[in-house]
């Protein structure tokens, strides 16, 4: 995969976003802090410029690892275990997904009017929020996709003996990661919000209290209506006022 600079730019706006409060809600669903989001955003990105070899053929990048690890956390606190499964089968959809992809477009990338690096991330990200659904689901299986082209990668030139490093995490691969995370948690976070704003609220069936009531936006504060007794004292106090007043004059 050749280098790109998408990824670390997708991660500087998504800062910006984060630092300005717009992706407060994202991140309330991802059980993620501004200030934490941040700070993983800060590691992934001075990670990225750091590999770590482990072997002849196989070096990781720890921005990379480090989203990895991210999308760990984030599927360990779904609400649900259902929610945990169905991220999990996502996932390995999302790989199989990838790996058509990449056999396709392998066979001829100069005939192809895009880069092929480029539709990578796009097509996790598709795939992963259409397998997954949840925002934490679709999260977890494009960036565990991703992952498993590295990881398929390195089976590959392992049992053909075509020498070459894999680069788990890092190069272009760090670029589709971020990239396929970030398409995911989108298209999760406006289908998700239009579908709960159609059925007048998040679903509420087998999910715990404590998350429902986080998914559910605060109320917004009413002024008490008026009742007699408080008209009445009202008055009172306006007629008071206007008999000082003259009063004094």
């Amino acid at each position: 995969m050749a280098n790109f600079p998408l990824g670390l730019i997708a991660l500087v706006v998504v800062s910006i976003l984060i630092y300005f409060g717009v992706a407060h809600r994202v991140l309330d669903r991802l059980r993620l802090s501004d200030r934490a989001a941040l700070g993983l955003i800060a590691l992934i990105i001075v990670g990225s410029f750091i590999d770590i070899p482990l072997s002849t053929r196989v070096t990781i990048n720890l921005g990379g690892i480090i989203a990895v690890g991210l999308a760990l956390y984030v599927i360990i606190g779904a609400g649900t275990a259902f929610e945990k499964m169905r991220a999990v089968l996502a996932a390995v959809v999302t790989a199989l997904a990838l790996f058509l992809a990449a056999r396709f477009l392998g066979a001829e990338p100069e005939k192809i009017f895009i880069d092929p690096i480029y539709i990578y991330p796009l097509v996790a990200g598709v795939v992963g929020y259409l397998a997954g659904r949840s925002r934490r689901g679709a999260f977890f299986a494009a960036v565990m996709g991703v992952l498993a082209l590295d990881i398929g990668q390195y089976l590959y030139l392992t049992r053909s003996g075509i020498r070459g490093v894999v680069h788990v995490g890092g190069a272009g691969a760090f670029d589709s990661l971020i990239l396929a995370g970030i398409i995911a948690v989108l298209l999760a976070e406006l289908i998700g919000e239009t579908l709960e704003r159609v059925q007048g609220g998040p679903e509420t069936e087998d999910r715990p209290q404590e998350l429902v009531k986080n998914l559910r936006e605060p109320e917004a504060a009413h002024k008490p209506l008026p009742t007699e007794d408080s008209e009445k004292n009202e008055k009172n106090e306006k007629s008071s006022g206007e008999n000082g007043g003259a009063e004094d004059a």
